[in-house]
């Protein structure tokens, strides 16, 4: 199996597009390349992502919260599953 491209973020518009594996090697350098992008976000596109774990999702659930709930699209490897076991909702919020 060939390696996973490492996750990266960009903005355009009012959306954060993610692409590449979200995962704890990742997270660091996708966190420092988000917040400065965060002003003014209605949505984060995960359709790129290929893969996702669990810092991947905490990543991604902080800058939704931080955006005010923002619109989640996609459904990388690993994310249903994550949302399922934390009991996060679309938005990737605690659903109780």
């Amino acid at each position: 199996m060939p390696a996973s491209a490492p996750g990266t973020v960009r903005r355009e518009g009012d959306v954060l597009v993610f692409a590449g594996t979200l995962d704890r090697d990742a997270c660091a350098a996708a966190w420092a390349r988000s917040r400065p992008l965060l002003d003014g976000v209605t949505r984060l596109d995960l359709a790129r992502v290929d893969r996702i774990d669990s810092a991947g999702l905490a990543l991604v659930a902080e800058l939704a919260d931080r955006a005010g709930a923002a619109i989640v699209d996609g459904q990388p490897e690993g994310l249903a599953e994550l949302r399922s076991a934390y009991r996060l909702d679309a938005r990737l919020a605690f659903s109780g």
